[in-house]
């Protein structure tokens, strides 16, 4: 299941076809072993990198804080963090790397992950268009988003916060942990 294969629109995950579980209780993860695995075995770059796992772990936890407080749905924020930039081809300029990662998540489902039809629209919205700056969307797309913005720390660029779209990620309790988290890592890699 590697990340090659770029989907010409979303209409192919919008299908009813695909077998859909009921999202799974907050208290429980999606991010399994098996997904795990399954991201690590195919993601190309460096792990420990700027778009590896140590951020993706970031993004999530960014991800939590802005659920915690907004309502966002946790389940496609935790699988956003670990797809959105798993089917990327470098550190780089690499504009179809959200699409992929979608082409990704679909090819998973169902085995690696659950998720209902209307979580896996979302987690596609999301994937996709995390890289085009958008401040306008669903609730849980935009938490998806801000989670990632709010991890810019990592390659020293402060998150301007009129560039984030959810009012929760502009939070200092947010913003500043987000923050924190980046500079333990920064600190380590430079």
């Amino acid at each position: 299941m590697p990340c090659t294969r770029v989907t010409p629109s979303l209409r192919p995950m919008r299908e009813q076809s695909r077998q859909s579980r009921p999202a799974p209780a907050a208290s429980r993860s999606v991010l399994t072993p098996a997904l795990l695995r399954a991201v690590r075995q195919q993601f190309r770059l460096d792990w420990h990198g700027i778009h590896g796992a140590p951020h993706w772990a970031r993004v999530r936890a960014n991800g939590l804080a802005i659920a915690a407080r907004s309502g966002a749905r946790v389940d496609v924020i935790e699988l956003f963090a670990f797809l959105h930039d798993s089917c990327r081809h470098s550190d780089g300029g690499d504009y179809q790397h959200g699409r992929r990662a979608v082409d990704f998540a679909y090819a998973l489902r169902g085995d690696v992950f659950h998720i209902d039809n209307a979580g896996f629209e979302l987690l596609a919205e999301a994937c996709s268009t995390h890289s085009n700056g958008g401040l306008d969307g669903e609730l849980t797309v935009r938490a998806c988003w801000d989670a990632d913005r709010l991890d810019l720390w990592r390659v020293r660029i402060t998150p301007d916060p009129r560039r984030l779209a959810t009012s929760e990620a502009r939070l200092p309790e947010v913003f500043n942990a987000a923050k924190k988290r980046a500079d333990v890592w920064v600190g380590r890699r430079w």
